[in-house]
C-alpha cells in the first residue's frame, strides 16, 4: 500500500501540490527499496515543531523538520509522520541564499530519510544524508508549491 496524507496547520501556511509531493516520496522510497508506506506530511510553523522537539527529544531549539517512525524500523513497510516548519525552512532558504522550493524539497527528503532510520547526529552519517538529499534533489521536481 502506498499512501501519503498531507495537511497544513495553520491551513493557509502553504499551498502544496499533493501529486508532486507524493512523487518525491515515491522516487526516494523506490530507490531505497521501499514499496509499502503510509506517510503523513504536516506543514506547520516553528511553534509546533519546536514543541514536539522539546517534548520528545528534550531539546529546546528551532528546527525545520522532525520525523516520527510509527512502526518498528525492522518492518518492511514504513509508517510515519514528518512535521515541517515552513517558517524555519523559508528563514533558512534566505539565510543560505537557496530557492524556497529547493530548500523545502530538501527538508521533505531529509524527513522521509529519517523514517528509514538515516541519522544526522554524527559527521559520517550527516554526510551520507546530505549526499542522498543532493542525489534525490536532482531526480525530482522541486516546483511543487506556491509561495504566497
Amino acid at each position: 500500500m502506498i499512501k501519503v496524507d498531507i495537511s497544513c496547520d495553520p491551513a493557509n501556511i502553504l499551498k502544496p501540490n499533493e501529486t508532486k509531493i507524493e512523487k518525491i516520496i515515491k522516487t526516494v522510497y523506490e530507490k531505497e527499496n521501499v514499496c509499502d508506506f503510509h506517510i503523513t506530511i504536516i506543514f506547520t510553523n516553528d511553534e509546533l515543531v519546536s514543541s514536539l522537539k522539546k517534548s520528545f527529544f528534550k531539546i529546546n531549539e528551532l528546527t525545520d523538520v522532525i520525523a516520527f517512525r510509527l512502526n518498528d524500523y525492522g518492518e518492511k513497510n514504513v509508517e510515519g509522520e514528518v512535521y515541517i516548519s515552513v517558517e524555519r525552512v523559508f528563514y533558512n532558504a534566505k539565510k543560505y541564499n537557496e530557492k524556497k522550493t529547493n530548500e523545502i524539497s530538501r527538508v521533505l527528503i531529509h524527513g522521509i530519510l529519517h523514517l528509514l532510520n538515516y541519522k544526522d547526529n554524527e559527521k559520517e552519517s550527516k554526510d551520507l544524508m546530505t549526499s542522498k538529499e543532493n542525489y534525490y534533489l536532482k531526480k525530482v521536481d522541486c516546483e511543487w508549491f506556491n509561495v504566497g
